[in-house]
C-alpha cells in the first residue's frame, strides 16, 4: 500500500489520516482490504465439526422505522407551505438522530420560489447551531460557487435528513428513509426546475443508485415523486467538503453548475416546464 506523503507507517498524522478517510468516503467507497495480505487461493482444511450443545448469542435487532416513516409521510401530507413542513419536521419524533446528541432540527434555507434545488447530505456542528443548512466553511463555498454561476437568489437548500449525526458520520439508509417523506414534500412544495444532490448520500438516497459520487456526478437523472407524477431532471455532484480536502476536485464541480445553468437557460428543454 502507498502512502500519501504525510501518512507513513512510521508516523501517521491523524489529521491526515482523518482526510484521506473522508476523501474514500466522499468518493463512495464503503469498504477496505485488510492491513495484511492474504492468499485466497490457498485452500484451507474443514474445521472439525462438533455436536452444537448449546450456543446463546445475542444479536441487537435494527430500529425499526416503519412507524416513523408512516407518521412522517402523514406529517408531510399534511404540511401546506414550507413554514408548515419545517414545524412539521420539528415536532417530528420518529428520526432517532434528534436524541443523539442534536441541538435542533435543520431544515432548510434560500428563495421558496427557487428554480434550483439543492439537497445535501446532513447539517454539520455550524448547522446545528445556527439552525440553517451550509453555513459553515463547505456553505460559504457553496455560496461563492454559486454567485459565480450566477444562482444567487435562486436555490433553496435542505439536507437529506434534518438532524447533525453524531460525530458528523453518514446518515445512515434508515435514517434517510424515514426523513424521505419531508424531503419529498419540500421538493413538491418548492416545485423547482432542476435538482442538485451534493455529495454521495444524497446521490444514493434519492437516485437509489450503487455508484459513487465519482461515477454518477456531472450525469443527467430524473426524480419522480411517489405520488403526484412530478418529474425533475438531477444531477449529482460533488460535496462542498470534499471540495475543501482535495482542491484539484473544483474544476469538476465548476464543470456540474456550468452545465446545470446551461440547462436551466435552454429554452428549447422541454423539461423545463413553467413553474407553477
Amino acid at each position: 500500500m502507498r502512502y500519501p506523503s504525510s501518512v507513513t507507517p512510521a508516523s501517521p498524522d491523524p489529521r491526515a489520516i482523518e482526510s484521506l478517510l473522508a476523501f474514500w468516503r466522499d468518493a463512495g467507497v464503503e469498504g477496505s482490504f485488510e492491513d495484511t495480505p492474504v492468499d485466497r487461493t490457498l485452500t484451507q482444511p474443514k474445521p472439525e465439526v462438533r455436536p452444537m450443545t448449546r450456543v446463546l448469542a445475542t444479536v441487537e435487532a435494527a430500529p425499526d422505522y416503519s412507524g416513523g416513516i408512516a407518521e412522517a409521510k402523514a406529517l408531510a401530507t399534511g404540511a401546506a407551505d414550507l413554514d408548515a413542513l419545517k414545524a412539521a419536521i420539528a415536532s417530528f419524533q420518529g428520526c432517532s438522530l434528534r436524541n443523539e446528541g442534536a441541538r435542533q432540527a435543520v431544515f432548510a434555507r434560500g428563495n421558496p420560489k427557487a428554480e434550483v434545488m439543492i439537497i445535501g447530505e446532513a447539517p454539520g456542528a455550524d448547522e446545528d447551531a445556527q439552525g440553517e443548512p451550509f453555513v459553515g466553511r463547505a456553505g460559504r463555498l457553496l455560496d461563492r460557487m454559486l454567485a459565480a454561476a450566477g444562482l444567487t437568489g435562486n436555490v433553496f437548500i435542505t439536507n437529506t435528513v434534518f438532524w447533525r449525526p453524531p460525530g458528523n458520520r453518514n446518515p445512515s439508509p434508515q435514517e434517510q428513509a424515514v426523513c424521505a417523506p419531508f424531503v419529498e414534500r419540500a421538493i413538491a412544495l418548492v416545485n423547482p426546475r432542476l435538482l442538485l444532490l451534493a455529495g454521495a448520500a444524497p446521490a444514493k438516497a434519492i437516485l437509489k443508485q450503487p455508484e459513487g459520487i465519482l461515477a454518477l456526478r456531472g450525469k443527467w437523472f430524473e426524480w419522480r415523486a411517489e405520488e403526484g407524477g412530478l418529474v425533475i431532471p438531477v444531477m449529482p455532484t460533488l460535496h462542498p467538503a470534499f471540495l475543501l480536502r482535495q482542491p484539484q476536485a473544483k474544476k469538476k464541480a465548476w464543470a456540474d453548475l456550468l452545465a446545470l445553468t446551461a440547462r436551466l437557460e435552454s429554452p428549447g428543454d422541454a423539461t423545463l416546464k413553467p413553474k407553477l
